[in-house]
């Protein structure tokens, strides 16, 4: 049809881990630092599918084409028009965030990508994507996206407490950090309340919002909430080292993963890069913003890091700082690792 956006097909040559986020407003600096933390430590080659709004595009453009040759080749980048398949394009736009709705229309526009990984701007990836793109082989024949719970504990999180809808199991999910198999979600019929015959996904999305739209709270969010308590079959859930935000620290641990292996991916939501609140929080994001990328990563990341986190000690969240070292630290090593093999490699005199 006339104007309408093609879509790269994935070049059947080069696997590709497709990312896609979503901007608006003043998003522009925080997407770029999430992108850059993917771009860091990830393996394989990233493709990137960024939407923003047009304001945004030339600057997106502008930034990713300032960072090293080194990095650039490690990845594809893709920027879309926030556009909405059906019901009220300015009632979508405006439904909690600015244009967050967007996520909720992945399948529907990116016809030719089969699986994603969505994350919020306010992501910062502290391990290889390659990690948690592994969990879509772990998909059960029903199951078509992953998310982590939105609380651990019922009897303080926010779903259990407030909710006016129905949300998935005890706590909820958290919706900033999503695995897609976009084929399944294509494929499939949902179960809801409204039609017995199940509709597809783009079916749903409307209705669904005009039947709930004067109790949800956290716009999109609750409404993954409400199609994944209907349809429990179709949701894998992954652990909150996945999608650590400040809920798991501030009111003591209670992340065990994270814990345990550290946190893989860390979620900044409530603005706490931005302010005082979450010392730990911004450090990291100021930490990863400020690394000049050719630099030495322990020299001139993880360094910085530990000291900054020396001034959090007095802070719930500053308490456990090898919570959040844990897994970067790995990382780091791998990376290093492999650049001095292939260094040796190439210098090597037989």
């Amino acid at each position: 049809k006339p104007g309408e956006q093609k879509h790269p097909k994935e070049p059947s040559s080069l696997q590709c881990m497709h990312l896609a986020v979503v901007a608006c407003g003043d998003r522009l600096e925080e997407t770029l630092i999430m992108l850059k933390s993917a771009v860091l430590f990830s393996n394989r080659r990233l493709c990137f599918h960024i939407f923003a709004e047009d304001s945004l595009k030339p600057e997106f453009e502008k930034k990713l084409k300032e960072w090293p040759s080194s990095y650039t080749k490690k990845f594809e980048s893709n920027i879309y028009p926030i556009t909405f398949s059906v019901g009220n394009a300015q009632e979508w736009k405006k439904l909690f965030k600015p244009c967050a709705a967007q996520r909720l229309f992945l399948p529907v526009i990116l016809k030719d990508v089969d699986s994603l990984l969505y994350v919020d701007t306010d992501v910062l990836f502290l391990r290889p994507i390659d990690d948690i793109w592994h969990i879509l082989g772990e998909f059960n024949s029903t199951q078509l996206a992953a998310m982590a719970p939105e609380h651990e504990i019922p009897k303080i999180g926010w779903y259990s407490r407030f909710a006016r809808h129905p949300y998935y199991g005890t706590t909820g999910l958290n919706s900033g950090v999503m695995l897609m198999n976009l084929t399944r979600i294509r494929s499939t019929r949902f179960k809801n309340s409204m039609i017995p015959g199940g509709l597809t996904w783009e079916e749903m999305l409307y209705p669904l919002y005009q039947k709930y739209k004067n109790h949800i709270t956290w716009g999109d969010q609750d409404l993954l909430n409400i199609i994944f308590y209907f349809n429990p079959e179709c949701l894998y859930v992954f652990p909150c080292q996945w999608n650590y935000r400040p809920d798991h620290c501030m009111y003591g641990s209670n992340c065990r993963g994270a814990e345990e292996e550290g946190v893989s991916i860390l979620h900044g939501n409530r603005g706490v890069y931005h302010d005082d609140k979450q010392p730990t929080f911004k450090a990291l994001y100021e930490v990863i913003r400020d690394f000049p990328f050719e630099d030495n990563l322990f020299q001139s990341l993880y360094y910085p890091l530990q000291s900054k986190f020396l001034d959090t000690v007095h802070t719930l969240c500053g308490r456990i700082p090898q919570v959040f070292l844990k897994q970067i630290e790995k990382t780091m090593k791998k990376v290093y690792e492999n650049r001095v093999i292939v260094y040796l490699g190439a210098n090597h005199k037989y």
